[in-house]
């Protein structure tokens, strides 16, 4: 690439960053609303289903940025066919910017790899911190969402995660031990406070289930178990079907919701999406306002420099 060509590039990407600054000043403050996707045991598809989530949404006029937070088993490449050069890592270190590292997987769907770079955020001081949250914030100008993919179990970092987003969504199957693995993250998360008028939405969806009703099954069980000994309330927000449709997907690497839209998989994460995001009848109507990426990110680093 020619030195012209560089510094026509360079120009283009920082003429963006000026409209995009100017688009956020004039923008009402906390409107991305963010979701972490948890899960008690690996195995039940939550990676597969906040990938799909995110077509989801863009096909009804959203745009979502899926942040991988996986640290352990990441695996959102192998699921859409993807290699991410760059994660928040260079971000962090300066050598990337935010465009650098952001990958565009469809139309109106981003994907930010998070790599080590999570961990290292517990390591910034203050004013590098400030600086890398406001560097953040220009997805406000991008996204409506912000998904999070996080690893699964009851770790100190899945759960800041969970603890720092305005809505956690528990992803279970009908196996016993995926719902006793779930009922592990609903106890390991904090109770709201009496009073606390920023307590969390929490929903779960039962993945893989052999019919609307073993889903309805299993939600009741999981609903009732935590109201009763843990005395949280926790909103069913549907369950996906076992589909074949999505093992297929899978060996393409790519999300089943664009290759397969009729497929049953496809039809409940439809649903999914309408119950947590839109104007279904069921829609929980409790829901606290989005506060923002900002905001979301400043309470994932003080839940980290708490666990030091």
């Amino acid at each position: 690439m020619s030195e012209s060509t560089l510094l026509i590039s360079d120009q283009a990407k920082e003429l963006r960053r000026i409209v995009e600054r100017h688009k956020r000043e004039n923008r009402a403050p906390g409107s991305l609303r963010t979701v972490t996707i948890i899960s008690g045991k690996g195995g039940v598809g939550k990676s597969n289903l906040s990938l799909n989530l995110a077509c989801a949404l863009a096909e009804g006029g959203k745009k979502a940025v899926l942040l991988d937070a996986d640290l352990g088993l990441a695996n959102l490449d192998m699921l859409c066919g993807i290699t991410a050069k760059y994660n928040l890592t260079h971000l962090i270190d300066g050598s990337r910017t935010l465009d650098d590292i952001l990958i565009e997987l469809k139309r109106d769907v981003w994907i930010l790899p998070g790599g080590s770079g999570l961990k290292e955020l517990a390591d910034l001081d203050q004013t590098r911190l400030m600086e890398l949250i406001d560097t953040l914030g220009f997805l406000e100008d991008r996204a409506d969402i912000l998904l999070v993919d996080t690893g699964a179990g009851i770790h100190k970092g899945v759960l800041t995660f969970a603890e720092a987003a305005d809505t956690a969504l528990l992803v279970t199957t009908p196996e016993p031990t995926a719902i006793r693995d779930a009922y592990g993250v609903l106890k390991a998360l904090k109770a709201p406070e009496e009073g606390d008028t920023a307590k969390k939405s929490i929903y779960f969806v039962v993945n893989m289930a052999g019919s609307e009703g073993e889903g309805l099954e299993v939600a009741n069980r999981l609903r009732m178990a935590a109201s009763q000994f843990l005395g949280l309330s926790i909103e069913y927000a549907g369950c996906v079907l076992k589909d074949h449709s999505v093992e297929q997907a899978v060996r393409f690497r790519k999300p089943f919701y664009q290759l397969y839209p009729d497929s049953p998989a496809a039809a409940g994460v439809r649903r999914l999406v309408e119950i947590l995001f839109g104007t279904s009848a069921r829609k929980h109507t409790d829901v606290n306002p989005p506060r923002g990426l900002k905001a979301f990110f400043s309470r994932l680093t003080r839940g980290y420099f708490l666990e030091r």
